[in-house]
Parts: structure tokens; sequence; C-alpha cells
């Protein structure tokens, strides 16, 4: 993507597209902010395991989908613009975060969580699984991987522990 790139698709000149952004980062995170879904209300089937792999299908249809490559491709770019992590973080992590606390506060309403979890944990969870595949296995992002992210990973961590297990010594 570059600014020669976005004026020719616009059908405009670079110098139009240069008054209206300084720079491709300010031209990223404008389309960012417009793209991000701010009111994208939580599923809600009445019990955690049904809440939970609503969204993760939710987030692999968005990075699967006609605009998985593009976010690939500005995540790539967030790792040499600290302006625009910043931004990423602001607006697209964050929102998921709150998305999970959501989810986690109806959870416990239902009495079906017994300990406090930090929804920033499951949401960095839940996405470097799903990023691991798209990005480095290549396996398919399925509904057996739904399965497995929410079965196996998602709510033992949940389940948590009240204490942390004992560490093994070998003497």
């Amino acid at each position: 993507m570059s600014m020669v790139a976005v004026a020719a698709r616009a059908r405009a000149s670079k110098a139009t597209i240069y008054r209206r952004w300084s720079c491709k980062d300010e031209m990223v995170v404008e389309a960012l902010r417009r793209h991000v879904c701010a009111d994208h209300v939580p599923a809600d089937t009445g019990c955690l395991r049904g809440d939970v792999a609503a969204e993760v299908r939710l987030m692999i249809e968005n990075v699967s989908g006609p605009d998985g490559a593009l976010l690939v491709g500005v995540l790539r770019a967030a790792s040499e613009s600290p302006r625009l992590a910043a931004v990423i973080q602001a607006n697209v992590l964050q929102r998921k975060v709150e998305l999970g606390r959501c989810l986690l506060e109806r959870a416990a309403q239902r009495g079906e969580l017994l300990a406090k979890t930090e929804p920033a944990v499951l949401v960095e969870v839940i996405l470097a699984m799903i990023f691991a595949r798209l990005l480095v296995t290549g396996e398919p992002l399925d509904d057996a991987f739904v399965g497995h992210v929410v079965d196996e990973v998602v709510l033992p961590l949940l389940a948590g522990r009240a204490t942390p297990p004992a560490v093994r010594s070998n003497t």
C-alpha cells in the first residue's frame, strides 16, 4: 500500500491525497478508525461456551475474509510504526478486551465463573492462536479449531486455580 496506489485507486492526484493525510500512517489510522465495528455487541447465547465460540468465529471471519490480508499488512506495518501500533492498540485490541470483559461479566452473573480473569489475557491467547494458524501453520480455521480454542484452552484458562500448582523438585 502506497500513497501512489491509493491516489490511483481513488482516481485522485497524489497532491490531493497528501492534502488530506500528511503521511501513510495518518491515512491508515483513519481507515482503521472508520473500519472498526464500534457498535458490535458481544454474542449472548446464554452460556459462556457459546458466547466465546461465537466471538472466536467472528474473529476468524474478520482475519480470513476479504480484509484479512489487509489486516495482516497493517499489523506488519505497525511493527515499524509506533504511532500505528498505538492506534491499533487503542482502537482494535482495546475494543476486543472490552468485548471480552462483557462476556466474562455476563458469565459471572450467570454463576459460570468462580475466578476473576483478566480479559486482556483471554483476548491475547485467542488472537495468538488464530494468527499462529493463519500466518505460521496454515492449518484450517474451522469449527474443529473453534472447539479446540474454546474447550481446551479458553474454558480451562477461565476455570483458573485458587493456588498455583506446587513446584516439583528433582530431589
